[in-house]
């Protein structure tokens, strides 16, 4: 089967690929096609930041940069794009401003994880342009890289220094006009085995051409299977090009996620209207992740251990299917059907996420538990929503990852909460309601009596908060000391 050429734009040069394997990565691709190895192989699952690289594309007439992993991102899915690796930033053999500052600010011991570190720099360079460099700004940007020897000051001291050396920007029209350049030629093969439609009509009729075709919308877990497990794709239908999905649609009363938003872009959404989520977002795994993964693959997925499903859950969000045959909406949870299983048909795809806008006597709160801060999985995930009024409890709505074979909803949780007065004692039977309606099995994030224990602790922890009782978890503490 034939695949179509892989066209990238790199030193203002149209690169074209020919014969590259739909199920090659883009690190293998950089590492052995065409030999740049300053790009890193760590640990092949977005984790450590050794391979990231940066991409651009035009969005809404603007060039637009992000920092992703290319050790679990499909070469194919750059198609069309710009691209930036380590050994594209020195010019005339006078290092990038990112790279200058890490050597200045002795950013760098063994070196393995520099390359990463600064190709996040570059990327956070050329968004901030000419504003001050804040640490949490820093941080934030840096999330997604794991430094093992230097340690992270000296790379902070890096992030917060490289405005001041001599500017060097990318030349944005003049990428502009290369990727217009590219869109402008036909690169398409017939019977190709990486489809990647454009538009919501062509997904819909390929997807009921080509069922049994792997769907990816990111490949930030997709890629693991290709990394860890080996597996091999046939084909590949790429939703991530959908136009009509990249949209984020704001109504009266919910706001509509397409599955091909990023991360990033779906979770600044839900935080116009749900600013207390912004630790949660953060702490989404890192942020070249969040720049290649997105809500609707997260969601499609179906991990228990997903961190998007048990907030979403929560908040009563749906989730929209659709194909040939017509569309449907049903509620998030009731997706699943089992472990990483659902009920869409082998012809339909999932096309939006429906969440509803807060109300003013909306409490909600949203808590995820895991070794590292940054860029970890969680062990348990807890996310409430409580309406109350007049001291009762008129709705509550509980998510929870990490407990069972799916994320679910707590109900007889809620049930305990429901009706009754906003005080010590509900909140003490719920816990117990809590603690007993799932049975989390021991992993290697956690014991079974762990989860259950921790179960009941942040619903207390919900209760203080909601009784303006300070935020003195880690997440606070460490955001503080950020700012400090």
């Amino acid at each position: 089967m034939n695949t179509q050429a892989l066209r990238f734009l790199r030193r203002g040069q149209v690169v074209t690929l020919t014969g590259v394997q739909t199920q090659r990565t883009l690190l293998d691709l950089l590492r052995e096609d065409l030999h740049c190895t300053g790009t890193k192989e760590g640990c092949g699952e977005g984790d450590c930041g050794a391979c990231t690289v940066v991409i651009g594309e035009e969005i809404g007439g603007q060039l637009e940069l992000r920092a992703i992993n290319s050790c679990i991102r499909l070469a194919h899915s750059i198609d069309g794009m710009a691209l930036w690796t380590v050994e594209d930033l020195a010019e005339d053999k006078k290092l990038h401003p990112a790279q200058q500052a890490m050597v200045d600010c002795h950013g760098s011991q063994c070196g393995f994880c520099t390359p990463g570190f600064v190709m996040s720099l570059f990327a956070l360079y050329e968004k901030s342009a000419d504003q001050p460099m804040g640490r949490e700004q820093a941080q934030a940007a840096l999330s997604g890289n794991l430094c093992r020897c230097t340690g992270y000051r000296p790379i902070l001291d890096a992030a917060q220094t490289m405005q001041a050396l001599p500017a060097v920007r990318v030349d944005e029209a003049a990428v502009l006009a290369g990727l217009k350049q590219m869109a402008a030629a036909q690169n398409a093969t017939k019977d190709s085995s990486y489809l990647s439609p454009k538009t919501l009509q062509d997904l819909l009729s390929l997807r009921a051409q080509y069922p049994d075709a792997q769907l990816v919308a990111g490949c930030t877990d997709v890629g693991l299977w290709v990394t860890k497990m080996h597996m091999q794709f046939p084909r590949i239908l790429d939703l991530t090009r959908v136009k009509e999905l990249r949209r984020v649609e704001k109504y009266k009363h919910h706001i509509a996620i397409g599955a091909a938003v990023k991360l990033s872009e779906a979770f600044a959404a839900l935080l116009e209207d749900r600013p207390q989520l912004a630790s949660f977002a953060h702490r989404f795994a890192g942020l070249p992740v969040r720049n290649s993964g997105t809500l609707g693959g997260n969601v499609a997925n179906g991990s228990p251990i997903g961190d998007s499903m048990p907030l979403l859950i929560a908040l009563g969000a749906n989730v929209v299917l659709m194909g040939t045959r017509g569309s449907r909406e049903l509620k998030l949870e009731d997706l699943y059907t089992g472990y990483r299983k659902n009920v869409m048909a082998q012809d339909e795809v999932l096309a939006w996420i429906k969440v509803p806008k807060t109300v003013p006597q909306e409490f909600s709160r949203v808590y995820k538990i895991s070794k590292r801060f940054e860029d970890d999985i969680s062990a348990v995930c807890l996310a409430l929503k409580l309406h109350l009024a007049d001291g009762l409890v008129t709705h509550a709505s509980i998510g929870v990852g990490g407990v069972a074979a799916t994320p679910v909803r707590a109900v007889q949780t809620q049930a305990a909460l429901l009706g009754q007065p906003w005080n010590p004692d509900t909140v003490q039977a719920a816990i117990t309601a809590l603690r007993s309606e799932f049975t989390p099995i021991s992993d290697m994030r956690a014991s079974a009596a762990y989860r259950t224990e921790v179960l009941g602790n942040l619903l207390q922890r919900f209760w203080l908060e909601s009784q303006g009782g300070r935020n003195t978890s880690l997440e606070s503490l460490l955001l503080e000391g950020a700012a400090a």
